[in-house]
């Protein structure tokens, strides 16, 4: 399927049999998944059509211009972005027929158990451990950051299956059942008064063997494809001119000239080109992907963003005077979604300080960026091949 006109027959055809103002939310979508228009360089029966990723904006564009209602990407973001691409290249065709069309319809909603309290940056270090009985493991451990764990219905999780190999080695990747017994998600509140991020503890959690994704002991190389995907889906979304964290500072410096200064003036026309760039960045990191996997630039894009966020916040605030300080409200809440634009800039200050945490230190990606990109040379690492056991903690 590489024809753009056929793809909006089908679409046309979608619409036809299902009128998005007669047909309820969750009957569309299932419909248009099955249709192989959900995402279309996905193999047929899998919600795609094995068509090239970049016709995908054909078939958005057809459906936008209908009126046809989307999945709720941002709610359903790690099942979209790191779960379904790893499901896809690792898992069983049992795996992929159970869990890619429900992820996708977003009945089914996703978090990631991969950060742990003693191996936050060196993510290898992770030391929640998945014994073999039988058919099942049995796994007890601690996670920590974990978005979307108080709503989520289902868990990327890697554990550590050998403790007696060096620490990237040793690791076994597994899909966890968030409902399972010994599952217990606590609510970590957050400088910002809510707790959209929770910490999980694992007390004798059996995960069959058919919920393993790649081979054992293979959980860090299959992680790989989850990290990638999440940097890119992190730092790379698709934004308008002004979308994103610098919107409403432009904005208000439209509507208030009385806040206005030379010192921010020259700070936001900094900025605001800024933010342009790293959006035509974005732009042209999502036409590499056409011709396959994300690679390690995806990076660099999740870094730009965590700095200009934390930047254009910044400046929000400073350019709000007095009012920049005001704070709208410190509830505690258990939100599903992360809404930048949606509360005010004391919100936007605070919240954005997460952004050089999650999805990756800042500090790692630029080790990333520099060996992996650049080809600088690898910093030394004595614990290469030590084993897990016998690291120091």
């Amino acid at each position: 399927m590489t024809d753009a006109d056929e793809l909006r027959r089908r679409t046309r055809e979608l619409l036809a049999a299902h009128p998005p103002a007669e047909t309820g939310r969750q009957d569309f979508l299932t419909a248009r998944f099955d249709a192989g228009l959900a995402w279309v360089h996905y193999p047929e029966g899998l919600g795609g059509l094995g068509a090239p990723r970049s016709l995908q904006a054909v078939v958005d564009a057809e459906l936008e211009a209908a009126g046809a209602p989307d999945n709720d990407p941002r709610r359903i973001g790690i099942g979209l972005g790191m779960a379904a691409p790893t499901i896809l290249g690792y898992g069983t065709e049992e795996q992929k027929a159970r869990f890619l069309r429900p992820l996708w319809v977003g009945e089914e909603v996703w978090c990631q158990l991969f950060s742990e309290p003693g191996a936050g940056s060196d993510l290898a270090a992770l030391g929640t451990r998945a014994v073999q009985e039988g058919d099942h493991w049995v796994v007890n451990g601690q996670k920590v950051w974990t978005s979307s764990a108080h709503v989520a219905r289902w868990a990327i999780l890697i554990a550590r299956t050998d403790p007696d190999l060096p620490k990237h080695q040793g690791i076994t990747y597994f899909v966890c059942d968030m409902t399972d017994p010994g599952v217990e998600v606590r609510p970590l509140r957050q400088i910002t008064g809510e707790a959209e991020f929770n910490e999980v503890f694992l007390t004798d959690v059996r995960i069959p063997d058919a919920h393993r994704l790649g081979a054992v002991g293979d959980g860090w190389r299959v992680a790989q494809t989850t990290l990638m995907n999440e940097r890119v889906s992190i730092g790379g979304m698709r934004l308008p001119c002004e979308g994103g964290m610098i919107g409403p500072v432009s904005r208000t410096w439209r509507e208030r000239p009385d806040l206005r200064t030379h010192d921010l003036h020259q700070r936001l026309l900094g900025l605001w080109v800024e933010a342009e760039v790293a959006r035509l960045t974005g732009e042209r990191l999502r036409q590499q992907l056409v011709a396959g996997q994300p690679g390690y630039e995806g990076s660099g894009m999740k870094l730009a963003f965590a700095r200009l966020n934390q930047e254009i916040s910044g400046l929000e605030v400073e350019l709000g005077g007095e009012e920049g300080l005001l704070y709208d409200d410190w509830t505690m809440r258990r939100p599903e979604l992360v809404d930048f634009t949606g509360r005010d800039a004391g919100y936007r200050y605070l919240r954005s300080k997460g952004n050089s945490i999650e999805g990756g230190t800042s500090e790692v990606l630029l080790n990333i960026v520099a060996e992996r990109v650049l080809g600088l040379p690898a910093e030394p690492r004595t614990d290469k091949d030590v084993a897990w056991k016998d690291l120091a903690r």
